[in-house]
């Protein structure tokens, strides 16, 4: 399918061709949560800790005679029931990750993009440069584009000036072309991809 190129300016360059086959996917939203759910577990880092009893600094010597005191009997100053002592059953360092098929990962992404282009917030432009490197200037094009909540996804890395433009600019956020992911895509209202990182896009996601 035929989509515009433009310039980040919003003028009209011609038109890319868009494979059917990654932009113009049934948007399985099942299939978007199963992929989001899988990234965020990822980031759950697990590392929540408590210490056990065998953890516990100090003697395990019995505290007091087990009969004749009027206490409830007791073992070990270090068990969860004493002051200071071990958490019976608390958390422990573990991952929150689990399996996701490649399969499901990659209709994820192709859903992802397609949803962006069905809802008409996709945009393709040829660079992503800055003439003056100005966070103004660039503000000022990407009002005319519609995008407040955009992410921009470059090949390689990012033109240094415009970089420096992007820096300061609110709900704007940018990410290399491997690192296309679908939590990212899905967070942000429109999408911005380069014709260079769309041609690696395409590549990859055949």
């Amino acid at each position: 399918m035929k989509h515009d190129l433009i310039s980040i300016e919003g003028k009209s360059l011609g038109s890319v061709d868009l494979a059917d086959g990654i932009f113009g996917v049934e948007v399985r939203e099942d299939i978007l949560h199963r992929v989001v759910r899988w990234q965020l577990a990822r980031r759950h880092t697990g590392n929540h800790k408590t210490k056990t009893r065998g953890e516990i600094a100090g003697s395990n010597k019995k505290p007091f005679k087990q009969k004749g005191t009027g206490r409830a009997r007791q073992g070990s100053n270090r068990v969860s029931q004493m002051r200071g002592g071990g958490k019976a059953f608390g958390p422990v360092v573990r991952s929150h990750s689990h399996s996701l098929p490649k399969k499901v990962r990659k209709l994820g992404l192709k859903s992802a993009l397609s949803s962006k282009l069905k809802t008409g917030n996709l945009h393709i432009i040829n660079e992503a440069k800055s003439s003056d490197g100005k966070t103004k200037t660039l503000a000022n094009s990407l009002k005319k584009l519609g995008c407040a909540s955009v992410l921009i996804i470059d090949v390689n890395d990012f033109d240094p000036s415009f970089s420096r433009a992007v820096r300061n600019l609110i709900g704007v956020d940018m990410l290399l072309e491997q690192g296309t992911n679908v939590y990212d895509i899905l967070r942000k209202e429109s999408l911005i991809i380069t014709k260079s990182a769309l041609e690696r896009l395409e590549v990859r996601l055949k």
